[in-house]
């Protein structure tokens, strides 16, 4: 009975726990790639000049 308790609780923190990752975690991290690599082409172009220019 207290394993079966324990199990659900734990299944439970899991759902939550995947739930934060893929509402909050996910979107955040895929902003921060896309942005970071949007500021290294920006320095990049600072330092080369524009693409054909």
């Amino acid at each position: 009975m207290v394993e079966t308790e324990r199990r659900e609780s734990s299944e439970a923190q899991e759902v939550g726990t995947l739930l934060v990752l893929l509402a909050v975690i996910a979107p955040l991290l895929a902003v921060m790639v896309v942005g970071g690599y949007g500021f290294l082409v920006w320095m990049y172009q600072l330092v080369a000049g524009p693409p054909g220019g």
